[in-house]
């Protein structure tokens, strides 16, 4: 199998190739990523010798660049995105030119070559705040950022594309990730480095906005069976199945880095704040996937990983 992967230098791409280059040596895998802040050549140093491993510094919004790789490979999968709420809130129109126009682009490629398969990798965001129960494959889209909404519109238009002009498409809906080589900006390697640095870390409003965290290896190995296993046109939500208030997450970070309450700083709430994500996972689940990680098992990996990767992290807390 060749293997396009879009977006591979960022965080969950970079830990799917990892994955995907050791489990199956004989796979082709061609990494496109246009190394934006979030990209970092450095998250994948440690397999860049490997020959069935070849990167390509790009972006997905050449059309002509995106086309000639899906030329010679059989399926692409699509990592790259703009990803961080507070930038969107800011300034939308780098998530619209990425997140929209980019897959747009892919899409455009598939469409005009030999594609067996394209993954769109989405999130639990799209499906906006869910205040009871979780929300299925099938519910309407409620994006409630700009970043959200540009994901729901590349979801759309992979649907459209797929009724359209049946082209091969498969949408995973993850809930929030973490894990090794996450960038800085995010909640958990934010606190955690803050901690190591002894800085106090910043929690929005009261604390009680839920998440259902998802480990990032468990991701990569749901992605992996959708590739293989999953079935074309249809939408796949990963995630636990168990929220932890944001609140209770600061606690167990302070906790396990020894730290006191005393380095929380509540800041003013985050505009258009979801309360809740919570998504079901019971389609996934069928097709064969469990987690291997408990969440505590898994953030105690987390936080040894950055204790031992500070010159990874730290340069980019300095920017």
């Amino acid at each position: 199998m060749k293997i396009l992967v879009t977006g591979g230098c960022g965080f969950i791409g970079s830990n799917f190739i990892r994955y995907i280059a050791a489990k199956y040596p004989t796979y082709k895998i061609t990494n496109l990523d246009k190394l934006t802040y979030a990209g970092n050549l450095e998250n994948l140093k440690d397999i860049a010798h490997l020959k069935n491993y070849n990167f390509i510094k790009g972006d997905i919004c050449d059309e002509n660049v995106v086309d000639k790789l899906a030329k010679v490979n059989d399926v692409v999968i699509n990592f790259a995105a703009e990803s961080h709420v507070d930038r969107s809130i800011k300034n939308s129109r780098d998530f619209l030119r990425t997140n929209v126009h980019g897959v747009d682009v892919i899409l455009g490629a598939v469409r005009n070559n030999k594609i067996k398969r394209y993954i769109q990798i989405s999130t639990d965001e799209v499906y906006g705040s869910i205040l009871f129960g979780s929300a299925k494959e099938e519910d309407a889209l409620k994006p409630n950022s700009p970043y959200a909404a540009s994901k729901a519109s590349a979801d759309l238009l992979c649907r459209a594309y797929f009724k359209t002009f049946n082209l091969p498409v498969i949408i995973t809906r993850s809930s929030n990730n973490f894990g090794p080589y996450q960038y800085p900006e995010k909640v958990i390697p934010l606190f955690i480095t803050n901690l190591l640095e002894n800085k106090k870390v910043p929690l929005y409003g009261d604390g009680l906005n839920e998440r259902d965290w998802l480990f990032v290896l468990d991701n990569v190995r749901a992605i992996d069976l959708v590739l293989h296993k999953g079935k074309i046109g249809q939408i796949y939500n990963i995630g636990i199945g168990k929220e932890i208030a944001n609140l209770k997450l600061t606690k167990i970070l302070l906790d396990s880095l020894g730290k006191t309450k005393k380095m929380v700083k509540y800041v003013v709430d985050r505009l258009g704040h979801d309360r809740r994500y919570s998504i079901d996972n019971k389609k996934i689940v069928k097709l064969g996937w469990q987690p291997n990680y408990d969440f505590q098992t898994a953030i105690s990996l987390t936080i040894r990983w950055y204790k031992e990767n500070k010159s990874w992290w730290k340069k980019f807390k300095k920017s």
